[in-house]
Formats: structure tokens, sequence, C-alpha cells
């Protein structure tokens, strides 16, 4: 399959790479040059515009940060729209808003183009691994049409509902991992603040009902006070504004991401902007010192 490919950040180099070892053709394209460097000695087209790549691809993936990119990419006047044939399908992997992405939908559809909505879970770990869980938007008949290009980047693809859908179930997975972080952060910093080890605190709970992914993760990076890896503040950040404009939309109530949200505002505003989500535990820690 000939394959676009727009978006070679953390996570768009392994999976543009995972493409590419699945034996499918790649048309690239990235906003920042030197993300093209890893893939000059591969067997890959460069091209300077999303529209040159849009015309020799069945297929174009974008995998970029935020709503704005993704709309830029698709619908300027370099963008997908402007080079794809009719019945080329995108795929967006971001993680952009569920409102636009149907609007979106809505207008490559007016261009006899196909959409599906594709975020992942799973990380730059996952990405590298192919194991990314893939929630996907869009018409059933392209989600089959789609399963080539998947079944390279993840193990667990499901099909989730129509255009954004994909999109809303990625909000509520990030609203869970976030209020968890969150919880996982308060319970640490009361174990210290009350003289108990965190470490050992972490590992009881670990073998508790209260055990997770997320407190595996981030609870040792918390302890372990390593707040240099994994996916920055900022990015959370956007992904739980995206959740709190979801909310407010539908009525839902959503209390603990507006606690959330404040403390990964105030970190950001302290700099701590590109720091990984582990660093959340501190913002618990200052709070305990000012009271």
């Amino acid at each position: 399959m000939r394959i676009g490919f727009i978006g070679l950040g953390t996570m768009g180099q392994p999976m543009a790479r995972h493409l590419l070892r699945g034996g499918h053709q790649l048309a690239l394209y990235a906003r920042r040059p030197e993300t093209l460097q890893p893939f000059l000695d591969e067997d890959v087209q460069a091209f300077k515009s999303p529209a040159e790549v849009a015309a020799v691809s069945d297929v174009v993936v974008l995998m970029v940060t935020a709503t704005c990119d993704v709309e830029e990419l698709l619908f300027s006047d370099a963008g997908v729209v402007t080079g794809a044939k009719p019945g080329t399908l995108v795929i967006d992997m971001s993680t952009i808003s569920p409102e636009a992405t149907s609007a979106f939908a809505v207008r490559l559809a007016a261009n006899q183009l196909d959409m599906l909505d594709a975020p992942v879970s799973g990380g730059p770990h996952g990405a590298k691994q192919a194991t990314l869980t893939i929630m996907v938007g869009g018409h059933k008949n392209v989600f089959e049409r789609a399963q080539p290009v998947f079944g390279c980047l993840g193990t667990n693809i499901v099909h989730v509902g129509d255009h954004g859908a994909g999109q809303v179930v990625k909000a509520c997975h990030q609203l869970l991992l976030l209020v968890t972080a969150e919880g996982v952060a308060e319970s640490l910093a009361l174990a210290q603040n009350c003289g108990v080890d965190p470490g050992a605190a972490h590992q009881v709970m670990m073998s508790g009902i209260a055990s997770s992914r997320v407190l595996d993760l981030f609870g040792n990076r918390m302890v372990a006070r390593q707040f240099d890896a994994g996916i920055p503040v900022r990015l959370y950040r956007k992904d739980l504004q995206i959740v709190l404009d979801l909310a407010k939309e539908s009525g839902a109530k959503v209390p603990g991401a507006i606690l959330t949200m404040d403390h990964l505002s105030n970190l950001a505003s302290a700099g701590h902007g590109d720091t990984d989500l582990s660093i959340l535990i501190t913002a618990l820690e200052q709070s305990l010192a000012r009271e």
C-alpha cells in the first residue's frame, strides 16, 4: 500500500518505520526537516508539502500535536486536500478535538476523501514496540480498509463509532489516566508527609486492589524523582483541555479533571511544561508545604 506519513516526532518516527517494515511504500512530510534524518538511508520518498505526499498516496496518516496542526495540514493551500485523489483515505492518529474531527470528516467527504480518527494509547514505548491501542472513529467499511495500516502499529484495535468517536474515547482515557495520576501523587505525598517512606507505600499499593499501570509507571518515577522521561506535562494539559471542553459541551461533571488541570497549569506556569507528568507530585508537596 502507498502510505503518506505526516508527523515524525517521538511517536511518529517509530510508527512510520513499522509501516515501512510492513512492506508499505512510504511518502514522508515533516515540518521540522531534521526529523527526516533517520529515514535518509531508507527506501522512502520525502516531499516538501502535505499536498505532494497526498498526490502519491492511497492512505495519508497524520500524527501531530494539536487540532490547529491537523486543520492546517489538511486544508491549507498546500494541504492534503489540494493534492489527494478522490477515494484517498485520511487517518488522523493525533489526539485532538472530537468536535473538530467530525467537522474535518465532513469537509474531507465534500472532496471525496474518506477519514478515520484513530488516536492511540501506549506512549513512546508502545509506538516503538508496535503494541499501541488504537481507538477508531468513522465508517465501519472504511475501518476495515485501514486494517493493513493499523496491523503494523498496534495490538488492540477497536472501532468505537462514527466520526469523532475515537477522539471521545481518547478523551475519556486521558481523563481516567490523569485523575488516577493525581490520586497517585496525592497518596505518595500524603505518605511522605506522615513520615512513611513513599517507596514502601508504593510497593504495598502495587500489590493491593489499588494497583494500576498508572500507579506502576508514574508512581515509580515519583518515588525515584525521575521527571525527565516520557510524555510532557504540556501535552497532557492539552489533552485535559479537550476533556474539559467535551464535558462542558455534553453537560458532564468532571471535578477531578478540574483539580488536575489546576495542578498541570501551575506546573506549566512554573516552567515544567516539558517535564514528565510524574512531576505532578511536586504540586502536591508544594501545596502541603504552604498549609
